[in-house]
């Protein structure tokens, strides 16, 4: 197995994985659900889900034919997409660096001045949630338990290779 192209791919599609999370956010901000559908936008953004195990399932399968010529155990998989998920983390602070400063420089305001006009929080707890230092942790943690969960359910169904059984 060459370690090399497993880290090689699972880079690229962590990039890869970045760039369409960008474009999901350059799209929320599009449709207007970082401003006037702001009270929607908790929901609406788990639209992202099916994208994001689609970028998942590409990347593990693709790791399963270049690097383990199609035969691949559940161990094998989870930990290409274990691979997969620190990559994306690593990559999350700039993502949402990129959201926050080029996207939607608004969201924050917005998001503070929503959540205390009606009532959700005071403004103190909302300064505290909606922050660029916040969201980068949430980003991140997020990206690591999504991640992880992710790889070890596609594993399952990438796996190709199965321990024989003793007799």
């Amino acid at each position: 197995m060459n370690v090399y192209t497993k880290i090689r791919l699972a880079l690229k599609w962590a990039i890869i994985f970045t760039i369409m999370s960008l474009a999901w956010m350059l799209l929320e901000k599009t449709l207007g659900w970082h401003d006037e559908g702001i009270a929607d936008h908790k929901w609406l953004t788990l639209f992202f889900l099916p994208f994001s195990l689609i970028m998942y399932w590409l990347a593990m399968r693709e790791i399963r034919r270049r690097v383990y010529q199609k035969e691949i155990t559940w161990g094998q998989s989870f930990v290409s997409g274990l691979i997969l998920t620190v990559f994306i983390v690593l990559l999350s602070p700039i993502a949402q660096f990129i959201t926050h400063n080029y996207i939607t420089p608004e969201y924050f305001e917005t998001v503070i001045n929503y959540s205390v006009t009606n009532d959700l929080m005071k403004i103190e707890e909302a300064n505290n949630y909606f922050n660029i230092n916040n969201y980068r942790w949430q980003a991140a943690i997020g990206a690591f338990v999504g991640g992880t969960i992710t790889a070890a359910i596609l594993a399952l169904f990438l796996r190709t290779a199965h321990k024989k059984k003793l007799d």
